[in-house]
């Protein structure tokens, strides 16, 4: 009689267990649909700039846990979007994003911290959330990581490491890091130094528009170090830097120009690029440009305008300036 009790107890008990289970499945579906829904309506808002409409429901969502509502919770907060702007609440958020293996927040997380920004600057905390993201294939933080490597930011300074999170983001195609990795091959530098290798990632990242990259493969065409020597394509790559900006290139491509060296010799074109570099405070350039003012080659002569340029040039510490200056007669 106690025995058949029991047992009715017992099946009483597991047939209430599975009911409530069965309850709790339901209510958790039908929590994670709404929470789903929720960050469905605000992503929209968000993407459509109605950052009024899409603000409380990622904030609803990320209450609940929602580790994308969180991060975009973050960034609203950290730009200010229909909230005032809020960079230790913007951290608050990604943190909690990133505890739950969000690679954007931890990438974001590591940069506050990188920067002291909405939290006290912190380069070793801003290390451990880059290797987290950079762990999960985030490219910026691998070449971030990298970059701390290499000068030792919040990690023992380790050129090999360096090299390994640089060539990791370069391969997904990071044109900063395709170029620190040539650079690193040119150099030997973490790396056995490898000519040819590092004309491979310079070309990488010059394709992608890397003016350093398109100078420093302009030069190995220039001379022949690491590629085979090939004037016309120095003077492409080179062009490619100058046009963005980059003086070193456009100095060289000016002296291609004023040589006829693997280009038909123009001195206006040289002049023409001697003065971009100039412009920007290339000595050489200066001296350069100084004496095409001096002689009237590819200028209309005018000595006053090459004594300027000297003198720019002088007032930097340029010797040959300064001596040409003092034979003329002139101060700087």
């Amino acid at each position: 009689m106690k025995r058949s009790t029991i047992t009715m107890i017992l099946i009483s008990s597991l047939i209430s267990w599975n009911v409530v289970g069965c309850s709790f499945r339901e209510q958790r579906a039908e929590t994670q649909q709404n929470l789903e829904e929720n960050y469905a309506k605000a992503l929209k808002a968000y993407d459509m700039k109605d950052y009024d409409q899409a603000f409380p429901l990622f904030q609803k969502a990320a209450k609940q846990g929602d580790q994308n509502a969180q991060f975009y919770l973050g960034v609203m907060y950290y730009n200010g979007y229909s909230v005032m702007q809020d960079k230790a609440e913007a951290a608050k958020w990604y943190r909690k994003a990133a505890e739950q293996g969000d690679f954007k927040a931890q990438f974001n997380l590591g940069t506050l911290y990188y920067n002291g920004n909405g939290v006290m600057q912190d380069k070793a905390e801003a290390a451990k959330w880059y290797r987290k993201a950079a762990e999960q294939g985030e490219h910026q933080a691998q070449y971030n990581l990298g970059v701390m490597y290499y000068n030792g930011f919040g990690v023992m300074q380790d050129k090999a490491e360096a090299a390994k999170w640089y060539r990791k983001a370069a391969e997904q195609g990071d044109p900063m890091a395709q170029f620190n990795l040539g650079s690193m091959y040119n150099n030997g530098n973490g790396v056995m130094q490898d000519k040819a290798e590092a004309a491979k990632w310079y070309r990488k990242a010059a394709e992608q528009g890397n003016q350093d990259a398109q100078f420093n493969l302009g030069l190995m065409y220039d001379t022949g170090d690491g590629v085979m020597q090939d004037k016309a394509e120095a003077i492409k790559w080179y062009r490619k830097a100058a046009e963005q900006g980059n003086q070193n290139a456009q100095y060289s491509l000016g002296l291609m120009y004023y040589t006829g060296d693997g280009v038909m010799q123009d001195k206006a074109e040289a002049a023409k690029w001697f003065r971009k570099a100039a412009e920007q405070g290339d000595q050489d350039a200066q001296v350069n440009l100084g004496a095409l003012y001096y002689t009237g080659d590819g200028v209309m002569q005018d000595k006053a305008e090459a004594i300027k340029w000297l003198r720019k040039a002088a007032e930097q510490g340029e010797s040959k300036a300064q001596k040409k200056l003092k034979a003329l007669g002139e101060t700087w």
